[in-house]
């Protein structure tokens, strides 16, 4: 991968003209029939530019995770500033994801057929994709931290990885809706949060929380 290219305001657009013009032939052509040159050519640098920056089709992705991340925090950050009611904030931060993620929903689905890939880089769960899945469960810890919900205690610390994961399978959902608006994954999302939040509050009771810790302990297992 190419040294980090200066951070300068300059630098700073043209790397925005060049993931700009990535994601309008990777909607146009998909991702596998869009080349570098073609990228360089729709933003109008050079190839070597276009290489300076973003080491090929792939790092360009990862450019795209980390522009939907900053997309989706300042989209959610109305309802992360203003409910402190676990639900409202789960709902709404899965429902702007949707709204934030419309305008590339016929490139996904050409897409993602690579990112289903679990050994490509373009898979979210990818050593690749580490910081752009940070991120997203740094939103997704927001929710918890910043809301009324009680949990069991050996489950609070896992919730935002959990819910990150959630997110995963709204994503995977989103991907295959073919409804207007997808208004089928809107109705997902609004069915499943208070069976989220009902399930969250019933881990404190005293029959429950044992399962939880099991459940804790399992994931717990996977990160030896």
């Amino acid at each position: 991968m190419p040294e980090p290219a200066p951070r300068t305001p300059k630098a700073e657009q043209t790397r925005a003209t060049i993931v700009a013009a990535a994601m309008d032939l990777f909607r146009t052509n998909g991702f596998d029939g869009t080349t570098m040159r073609g990228i360089a050519d729709g933003a109008g640098v050079s190839l070597g530019s276009a290489y300076y920056y973003f080491s090929g089709k792939e790092h360009l992705i990862q450019a795209f995770y980390s522009q939907m991340q900053d997309d989706h925090l300042a989209a959610a950050r109305k309802v992360l500033e203003t409910e402190s009611d676990f639900a409202a904030r789960l709902r709404g931060v899965l429902t702007v994801w949707v709204d934030v993620a419309a305008p590339y929903h016929e490139f996904a689905g050409t897409f993602f057929k690579n990112a289903a890939d679990p050994t490509s880089p373009l898979s979210p769960f990818s050593p690749e994709s580490a910081d752009a899945r940070a991120a997203s469960t740094a939103i997704f810890r927001d929710v918890v931290e910043g809301s009324d919900l009680k949990v069991a205690s050996s489950l609070r610390p896992r919730l935002p990885e959990l819910l990150w994961l959630l997110h995963m399978g709204v994503v995977l959902f989103w991907v295959h809706d073919r409804s207007p608006r997808q208004e089928r994954t809107r109705t997902l999302v609004a069915g499943a949060v208070p069976l989220i939040d009902k399930l969250g509050r019933l881990s404190r009771v005293p029959v429950v929380r044992g399962v939880v810790n099991d459940v804790v302990a399992l994931l717990d297992s996977f990160d030896d």
